[in-house]
């Protein structure tokens, strides 16, 4: 089985795929030896690591060179959070992933060139045109509308169907705010959707809701960098470095 036909694969609601998400070889590597089937990148991780903000403020040579370098390190699936796709055209987006082999990647409906929500008709229209110009790779389209506002369900869920008809594999309410709004959204909706675990979340529960797709964004890096602000503090004040 090809990379993009198992990340495809592992999309199963109520049997989730469970991506504590990566931004560099080593915590890639540590993700994969603990046995996950498959790997996302964080975009907000990998761009803090280099120096830049997020939400496209990283070149988008210095993002792939990273997940390329993660992919040939591991040897499971990867998905790419490409943002908003850097503002190349869906070709040359696909193009770039395929040839560092990504097994998929996230796409957003705000354009960060202009901080707007793209409307529904226009970011549906790109996620069909990456979908002509990749029959294989695992399409994961963001909705941002929690981003943005409050949201009813339904204008989430709507947006999750047009974007799946259109050719989106799964479909990303980000940032989803509570198991209850979950639980609705996976009965609207009428393909895979994938959620933020937000703390007080429980995995299981999320699971059982229908879930296909759980992520962690970039509190897997936040978690990492807290650790190390605990140890250098002990460091500093003369405490076991290795005890806290």
């Amino acid at each position: 089985m090809t990379n993009t036909a198992l990340l495809r694969d592992l999309h199963k609601p109520g049997t989730p795929l469970i991506l504590p998400n990566v931004w560099d070889v080593a915590s890639a590597t540590i993700v994969a030896e603990a046995g996950y089937p498959a790997l996302a990148t964080a975009s907000a991780s990998i761009a803090a690591m280099l120096g830049y903000d997020d939400h496209e403020g990283a070149p988008v040579d210095e993002m792939l060179d990273i997940a390329a370098k993660i992919i040939r390190a591991v040897d499971v699936p990867v998905t790419v959070d490409a943002e908003s796709g850097y503002g190349l055209p869906p070709e040359e987006l696909v193009e770039r992933l395929t040839t560092i082999k990504a097994g998929g990647f996230n796409i957003e409906e705000i354009d960060h060139r202009t901080g707007t929500l793209l409307d529904t008709d226009t970011q549906a229209a790109r996620i069909a045109a990456l979908r002509a110009a990749s029959p294989d790779l695992v399409i994961n389209a963001r909705i941002d509308l929690f981003l943005t506002g409050s949201p009813s369900v339904e204008e989430v869920a709507e947006r999750g169907r047009r974007y799946l008809e259109a050719g989106a594999d799964c479909v990303f309410p980000i940032m989803a705010p509570s198991e209850e709004v979950v639980a609705g959204l996976v009965k609207a909706i009428p393909g895979p959707v994938n959620v933020t675990c937000l703390p007080g979340m429980d995995l299981g529960r999320l699971a059982a809701l229908g879930v296909a797709r759980v992520s962690f964004g970039p509190m897997t890096y936040l978690t990492a960098l807290d650790a190390l602000k605990s140890m250098a503090g002990r460091i500093r004040s003369g405490q076991d470095p290795y005890t806290g």
